[in-house]
C-alpha cells in the first residue's frame, strides 16, 4: 500500500465519532491558541502603559533663581500627568510607600523638597545634582521595574537638559557681558596708553625740573648756610646795638631830665639868640665884601664886646649875683658874643688867607642862617621836641631789643632751615633718581599698555557676543550635545511583531508534538505487513505534515487579519513556515518512533533546549556558554533568524540558509525514522511488554 493511502487511513480514524473529530479540530487549532493567544497577550505592552497605576509624589518646594523662581517639581509633575507613560496618581509619600508595598501601585516617583534648589544651585558656588527618587517592588512585577528605568531615564535626561539649558544660558549671557566689559576694558586700555604717553612727557619734564630743582636746592642749602652765618653775626650785632641803645636811652633820659627844665624856661632867649645868629649870618653874608675890609676891625670889636659882656656877666652874675632875671640873657649874650668873636676870628682868618674860599663861607653862612631860623622857630617847643626825641630814643631802644630777639629767633630758625635745606637737597636728589626711574618705567609701561590694548582689542573679537536666538540654539546643543540618532533598518512596529519569529515556531512545534500524541508515528498495520521502512516512515509523517500546513494557515490568518501582524514577505513567510512545520513533524516523529514513550519526554526536552538557545528574546551571547555552544546545531535557531527577515525585512540570506538546514533536518529525521521502522518490524519482548507506557 502506498504511503498516501496509509496516511489517509490514519486520518480516517478521526471521522469515526464526535470525539475523534473534536480532537482533530483541537489539534488544528492548538498552535493557533498557543501562538496567537500568547502574542496577543503582549502584542503592544508599551502602548498600554497608561493603564499601569503608579504613584507620583511632588514634595518640591521650589527655589529662588536669577530672574524668577524655579519650580522644577511642578513642571515635571505637569508633564508626567499630561503624558501617557503611566496611570499617574498624585499622592503623599506615606500613601506612595504603602501603595508600592501592597501592590496598589507598581512603583513610585518622588521629587524631594530640595529638588528645585539643587537644580538652581548649578549657577551658585556649591552646585548639587537634583535626585529623582524611584521606588519599585519586584514582588509586584519585575518587568514594570525594567520598563520604568527606561521611562524615568528619559525623564531624568529631559530634566537635566532643562537645567543645563538654564545654566548654559546664563553662561552665554555672561559671555556677552564679558564681551562688553572687555570692549570697555580695551577702550580703557587705549585711554591708559594715551594717558601714559602724556605721563611720559610729564615724567620727562619732571626729571628735567628736578634736575634744575637739585641745582636750586644745592644753591638754597648753600645760601641758607650763608644766611645762617649772617644771622649769627646779625644776632651778635643786634645784641650790641640793643646794649648801645639801652645805654643811649639811659644817658639821653638823664640828660633830658636835666636840660628839659632849662629849655622850658629859656625858650624865648634861645629863640632870640638864634634869631640874632640868623640876622648876623645874613648880615655877614650880605656884607662879605665889607667883611673883607672890616674883618680885622670887626674881629677886634667882637672880641672887645665879648670881653665886655663876659666881664659884665661875671660882675653881675658871678662875683656879685643880682637877684634879677637878666643873668640868663646876659649869659646867652655872653655866649653869643663869644661865638661872634670866634666867628670874627674865623672870618678874619678866612679873609686873611689868600687861599680862602668865600664861596664856601657864603654857603656855610646860609646853612647857619637856616639852622638858626629853624632853631628860632622851634625854640618855643624845644622841651616838647626833647620829650619826643626821648620817646623815640626809648622806642629805638625797645625796637633794638626786639630786633635782637628777632635776630636770635632768625638764627635759630635758619639753623633749622639749614638742616631742612640739606634734607631737601638730599630728597630732591632722590626724587631726581626716582623721576629718572619713573621715566624708564613709564616707557616700559607704555609698551605694556600698548600690548594690553592690542590684546584686549583682539580679545573682544574672540569673545562671543550672542543674541537671544544664538543663545537658544547653542544652549540647546550644549545642554544635549549628543543625541541618539537611532534608526532601525527594519523596525518592528510593536512588541508582538518582534517576538512573532520566536512564538510561531514554538506553537508549530507544540502542534506537531500534540499531533503525534494522537497519531501513531509508525503505522502498525504497515509494520506487521512488512511494508518498506521508508514507506512506513513517510506514511507516518505525511498526515502530521498535512495537519501542520493547516495549522500554519489558521495561525497566520488570525495573526494577520485579527491581531495585525504585518509581514514584509507574506508568501515567503508562509512557504518558509510550511517547511518549518514539515521539519518539526519529521523530528518529532523520529523521537517518538525511536524512543517510544520516552520520546515524548525528549520532544519536550528538545523544545526547551531550542527555546533557550535560539536567541528569540535576548541575544544568545548574553546566555551561558552552554546555550551558545548548542545554538548552531538546533533547527529553531535558523527558523527564528529566517522569520525575522521575512516578517520585518532585510537580506534573505538567513532565509535560504535556514531553508537548507530545515531540509537537511527533515531528510535526516525521515531517514532515521525509516531506520527505526525497520527495527520496529522485528518484535521483541521489550515491544510486547514496554517498561514505560504513555
Amino acid at each position: 500500500m502506498r504511503a498516501p493511502k496509509l496516511a489517509a487511513l490514519e486520518l480516517k480514524r478521526f471521522g469515526r465519532g464526535r470525539m475523534p473529530r473534536a480532537a482533530l479540530v483541537a489539534l488544528l487549532l492548538l498552535p493557533l491558541l498557543y501562538g496567537a493567544l500568547y502574542l496577543w497577550s503582549f502584542w503592544d505592552p508599551y502602548g498600554r502603559l497608561d493603564r499601569v497605576p503608579v504613584a507620583l509624589v511632588n514634595n518640591d518646594k521650589g527655589a529662588p533663581a536669577e530672574g524668577g523662581r524655579v519650580t522644577a517639581g511642578d513642571e515635571i509633575a505637569g508633564r508626567l500627568l499630561d503624558s501617557k507613560a503611566f496611570d499617574w496618581h498624585e499622592v503623599t509619600s506615606a500613601e506612595a510607600d504603602r501603595g508600592v508595598e501592597d501592590g496598589t501601585y507598581y512603583l513610585s516617583l518622588t521629587m524631594p523638597s530640595d529638588f528645585s534648589a539643587r537644580i538652581a544651585s548649578s549657577g551658585g558656588d556649591s552646585p548639587e545634582t537634583g535626585a529623582l527618587q524611584v521606588r519599585t517592588n519586584d514582588a509586584n512585577n519585575y518587568i514594570v521595574g525594567q520598563i520604568s528605568r527606561t521611562v524615568f531615564s528619559e525623564v531624568r535626561t529631559a530634566a537635566s537638559t532643562k537645567a543645563s539649558r538654564g545654566f548654559l544660558d546664563r553662561i552665554f549671557i555672561n559671555f556677552s557681558d564679558l564681551h562688553d566689559a572687555t570692549a570697555k576694558a580695551a577702550k580703557g586700555a587705549g585711554d591708559l596708553k594715551t594717558g601714559i604717553s602724556e605721563a611720559k612727557k610729564g615724567s620727562k619734564a619732571l626729571a628735567g625740573g628736578l634736575k634744575d630743582a637739585k641745582a636750586g636746592s644745592g644753591k638754597l642749602s648753600g645760601g641758607i648756610a650763608e644766611l645762617d652765618k649772617g644771622a649769627g653775626e646779625l644776632e651778635t650785632g643786634s645784641r650790641k646795638v640793643a646794649a648801645g641803645t639801652q645805654e643811649l636811652a639811659g644817658k639821653v633820659g638823664k640828660a633830658a631830665a636835666d636840660v628839659r627844665p632849662f629849655l622850658r624856661d629859656n625858650g624865648k632867649a634861645v629863640g632870640d639868640t638864634a634869631r640874632l645868629v640868623s640876622d648876623s649870618s645874613r648880615a655877614v653874608r650880605d656884607n662879605l665884601d665889607l667883611l673883607v675890609e672890616a674883618a680885622p676891625t670887626a674881629s677886634a670889636a667882637a672880641h672887645t664886646a665879648s670881653d665886655d659882656l663876659a666881664e659884665v656877666y661875671r660882675n653881675r652874675c658871678e662875683e656879685q649875683p643880682l637877684p634879677d632875671a637878666t643873668c640868663p640873657e646876659l649869659k646867652r649874650a655872653r655866649t653869643a658874643a663869644a661865638d661872634v668873636a670866634a666867628v670874627s676870628d674865623d672870618v678874619r682868618a678866612l679873609v686873611g688867607d689868600p687861599d680862602g674860599n668865600l664861596k664856601n663861607l657864603r654857603s656855610q653862612l646860609a646853612t647857619l642862617q637856616k639852622q638858626a631860623d629853624a632853631l628860632a622857630k622851634r625854640s618855643p617847643h624845644l622841651d616838647t621836641d626833647l620829650e619826643s626825641a626821648v620817646k623815640k630814643i626809648n622806642a629805638l631802644n625797645t625796637g633794638a631789643h626786639k630786633v635782637a630777639e628777632g635776630a636770635d629767633t632768625l638764627h635759630t630758625g635758619l639753623g633749622t632751615a639749614r638742616t631742612g635745606a640739606a634734607d631737601l637737597d638730599g630728597g630732591v636728589k632722590k626724587l631726581r633718581t626716582g623721576a629718572t626711574q619713573l621715566d624708564g618705567g613709564l616707557h616700559r609701561l607704555g609698551d605694556g599698555s600698548a600690548t594690553l590694548a592690542k590684546g584686549l582689542h583682539d580679545g573682544v573679537g574672540k569673545i562671543p557676543d550672542y543674541d537671544e536666538d544664538d543663545r537658544d540654539a547653542r544652549t540647546g546643543v550644549m545642554a544635549d550635545p549628543v543625541r541618539l540618532a537611532s534608526s532601525s533598518l527594519h523596525a518592528a512596529p510593536n512588541y508582538g511583531t518582534g517576538f512573532a519569529p520566536y512564538f510561531i515556531p514554538l506553537s508549530l512545534w507544540v502542534g506537531a508534538m500534540v499531533a503525534y500524541m494522537l497519531i501513531q508515528p509508525l503505522n502498525r498495520r504497515a509494520l506487521s505487513a512488512g511494508a518498506p521502512a521508508w514507506r512506513i516512515a513517510f506514511a507516518g509523517w505525511l498526515p502530521v505534515a498535512g495537519i501542520g500546513l493547516l495549522q500554519v494557515g489558521a495561525l497566520m490568518a488570525v495573526l494577520h487579519w485579527r491581531i495585525g501582524l504585518q509581514m514584509t514577505h507574506a508568501a515567503g513567510t508562509l512557504a518558509f513556515l510550511a517547511l518549518v512545520t514539515c521539519c518539526f513533524a519529521a523530528i518529532v516523529q523520529w523521537l517518538n518512533a525511536r524512543f517510544g514513550a520516552a520520546g515524548r519526554i525528549l520532544v519536550l526536552a528538545v523544545l526547551m533546549l531550542q527555546l533557550t538557545s535560539a536567541g528569540g528574546t535576548y541575544p544568545v551571547q548574553t546566555s551561558p556558554d552552554f546555550f551558545g555552544a548548542i545554538h548552531p546545531y538546533l533547527p529553531m535557531t535558523y527558523v527564528v533568524d529566517g522569520l525575522r527577515r521575512l516578517i520585518t525585512g532585510g537580506g534573505l540570506g538567513p532565509v535560504w540558509q535556514g531553508g537548507a538546514v530545515l531540509l537537511a533536518f527533515t531528510a535526516g529525521a525521515l531517514a532515521l525514522t525509516a531506520l527505526a521502522a525497520r527495527r520496529k518490524q522485528v518484535w521483541t519482548l521489550d515491544r510486547l511488554h514496554p517498561e514505560l507506557s504513555l
